[in-house]
């Protein structure tokens, strides 16, 4: 059994999560499968599966291999379809991550436009705030909303989005808005605690940032949460433009200290390979910063 056919072996066995369900999606006898994992675990010299009486269970490094193996048979299948003159269009399964309110509210009206336009592809999306590693968990296009901290990485950016300090009209009625940073220490703060953030909230004036303490009221560990709670009266929410801006046009919610926001923060797709990746994520990178670009939300 050659290189290509083991991995194809192995790729089902780590999809499948099991010799019985691999050996019946590949049409072989469960033997046939042992054989060509045994070969190929000889071949590198490692394990890459963990069996037991309950099924198999990968390695660490067959979980990285099963990444890897996954995208290069998907590259080959390409090659092989376009030199036969099959492919016109783009197939196949592109998985995607995105921060839960910006996929909500921006990119999946764009998933679903796309895989309209684009039949025989498969999108497997994930909401999530923290930044993914595009190799290690096999993530063809991840939205990130900041600076790329990589140099490696290749990205297209379509937009930028604000860091907003928002109340609700409500809540303004009862308290007088702040004037400064300073005054947020009489006010009722609703802050997310997400992603392990520091009590802190930053702000810049005359080109010179400055990270104010919190005392907050309410805490959340969803942005969403602490969204819905500004807009029942709970207090001032440090939040992202594209998250409020529903709220902000039908005045759920009204912006504060504006003049003391901090730069605008960068928005890119990011995607692994360059020139090389296939062309299903080329495809989809076209078509969708296109149409992020045009939204209102993402100015420029």
């Amino acid at each position: 059994m050659d290189r290509h056919q083991q991995m194809t072996v192995f790729d089902a066995v780590a999809t499948e999560q099991g010799l019985a369900a691999a050996s019946r999606r590949l049409g072989v006898s469960e033997a046939t499968v042992s054989r060509a994992l045994a070969a190929l675990e000889r071949r590198l010299g490692t394990r890459l599966l963990m069996r037991s009486t309950r099924g198999v269970t990968l390695t660490e490094v067959g979980r990285v291999f099963a990444v890897d193996c996954s995208r290069l048979l998907r590259a080959v299948e390409e090659a092989e379809a376009s030199a036969n003159g099959l492919h016109v269009e783009p197939r196949g399964l592109l998985k995607l991550v995105t921060p839960l309110l910006f996929g909500d509210r921006l990119l999946m009206p764009v998933v679903l436009d796309y895989m309209d336009a684009r039949p025989g592809i498969e999108m497997s999306v994930t909401y999530q705030d923290s930044f993914p590693n595009l190799h290690e968990e096999g993530i063809d296009v991840a939205v990130l909303i900041g600076a790329l901290p990589d140099g490696y990485m290749v990205a297209r950016k379509v937009g930028t989005v604000r860091q907003m300090i928002c109340a609700s009209p409500a809540y303004l009625e009862r308290r007088a808005a702040p004037r400064t940073p300073v005054d947020l220490a009489g006010h009722s703060l609703v802050f997310c605690t997400a992603s392990n953030r520091m009590l802190e909230w930053r702000f810049q004036r005359e080109g010179s940032l400055r990270n104010v303490a919190l005392k907050p009221t309410l805490r959340c560990t969803t942005q969403l949460a602490a969204i819905n709670a500004a807009i029942n009266g709970a207090g001032l929410a440090s939040c992202l433009s594209h998250e409020v801006h529903e709220h902000l046009e039908a005045g759920r919610l009204c912006p504060v200290l504006d003049g003391f926001e901090p730069d605008s923060l960068p928005v890119h797709l990011v995607y692994r390979e360059g020139r090389r990746a296939s062309a299903r994520v080329r495809s989809f990178i076209d078509f969708a910063v296109e149409r992020l670009r045009q939204h209102p939300v993402l100015r420029h």
